[in-house]
């Protein structure tokens, strides 16, 4: 049996490794041919486009035959106050990645969206009004310090690329805290069909913006007026991989702790930036990788410190809600108002009696005053008329 345990754990963290590896392949690939399509194609709208449609079109036949289950029909008041809301900021974290991309390097868009965590801090206190401990507020200090050195020695600096990168960011960090505080707490919904049903609702919300602003421009491009193959692969070939970068992100996150998770995110921006500066051949000074190698730093001492206090909490937290639960205060009733006891003592006091000895020891946490054998509370034995175990569950859970 120790065997098999070692053989399936093994088995586990190798189908992880395999899958943080897919992921990083897949998303460095898409960040890079992303930014070779918007090179050439500068559309942000229309490559947000194509990567919604893929959504759309890709996972209904997908998710069925991973037979991945259906969510139940959502109330329409809910879906207006929180789906709809939910779908309108991937929208606009998904259009505004897109213009980070098209206006700055790889590389830098990915150091600035690593102050995703204080976009969180900030978020959550707005929100839900959570308040950090200090550990984690200095924790967000290196990320902060690291963007800001990447910023001011960014050779292809922009500013609308880093408003725009901030905005997606912020956009990402409040779909995943309303995503994961109330959407699928409420709503039970799979994660995937989640990504879904947002995708879908993202699509027809966008549609006639991108109708509107973008389509005749874009009929009008050379590339598209001339059908050049190239460029069209690529559109296709983005949404295909934004497509399988989510699925995989997911199914990363349902393998293993949110903190692995997040760690396995962290280097995988390392990854992504290190395989754009390879492939792009963007220029750096030795200034800005050490900015961002500090926001990425900052971002690993974030999580540590989100470990390290949620250990500290969990033992009070816990301790609290026992106290609460397994403390019952109640008076033992007197001979002459307990029908129960007449009734108990009646049927057999020898059988109430050793009921009563044997849950001594598991009622020493219940404040009582001292009782002989003889005149202990009925409401301990089976015969006070409750189902059997109910005392017990009465007294300790």
């Amino acid at each position: 049996m120790l065997g098999g345990g070692k053989r399936t754990g093994s088995r586990h963290v190798a189908v992880v490794i395999l899958m943080c590896l897919f992921w990083y392949i897949i998303s460095s690939s898409n960040n890079v041919i992303g930014k070779m399509v918007l090179n050439e194609f500068p559309f942000p709208m229309t490559v947000t486009l194509v990567q919604l449609c893929s959504i759309t079109l890709y996972s209904g036949p997908f998710f069925n035959l991973w037979r991945i289950r259906k969510y139940q029909d959502i109330p329409r008041s809910y879906y207006m106050r929180l789906i709809v809301p939910l779908a309108i900021g991937k929208l606009l974290a998904s259009v505004t990645s897109h213009i980070s991309l098209w206006k700055v390097p790889v590389s830098y868009a990915h150091t600035v969206k690593a102050t995703m965590p204080l976009f969180t801090v900030i978020l959550t206190r707005l929100f839900f009004g959570e308040k950090q401990p200090t550990l984690v507020y200095l924790s967000l200090l290196p990320i902060i310090t690291g963007v800001a050195i990447a910023t001011v020695t960014e050779i292809s600096f922009d500013m609308l690329g880093l408003i725009s990168a901030l905005i997606s960011t912020m956009g990402f960090s409040m779909q995943n805290i309303f995503s994961k505080k109330v959407v699928l707490k409420d709503t039970g919904i799979h994660h995937l069909r989640l990504l879904h049903l947002l995708g879908k609702l993202s699509l027809f919300i966008f549609l006639p913006l991108w109708l509107y602003m973008d389509s005749l421009a874009v009929f009008r491009h050379t590339a598209i007026k001339n059908l050049d193959y190239r460029v069209i692969a690529l559109l296709f070939t983005d949404g295909v991989l934004n497509w399988m970068q989510n699925i995989i992100a997911f199914s990363v996150l349902s393998l293993v702790t949110p903190l692995t998770y997040a760690v396995a995110s962290a280097s995988k921006r390392i990854f992504v930036i290190a395989v754009s500066l390879l492939i792009l051949g963007n220029p750096v000074t030795w200034i800005n990788c050490l900015g961002m190698t500090l926001a990425i730093i900052g971002v690993l001492c974030y999580n540590r410190a989100k470990q390290i206090t949620k250990g500290r909490e969990l033992p009070t937290t816990v301790s609290t809600a026992s106290l609460q639960s397994n403390h019952v205060k109640y008076t033992p009733l007197q001979h002459n108002n307990d029908s129960y006891y007449r009734t108990s003592s009646m049927n057999g006091g020898h059988k109430s009696a050793g009921m009563g000895t044997g849950m001594g020891t598991a009622a020493t946490t219940v404040a009582m005053p001292p009782m002989t054998t003889k005149t202990s509370n009925s409401l301990l034995t089976n015969g006070s008329g409750m189902p059997n175990g109910s005392a017990t569950r009465l007294l300790f859970v």
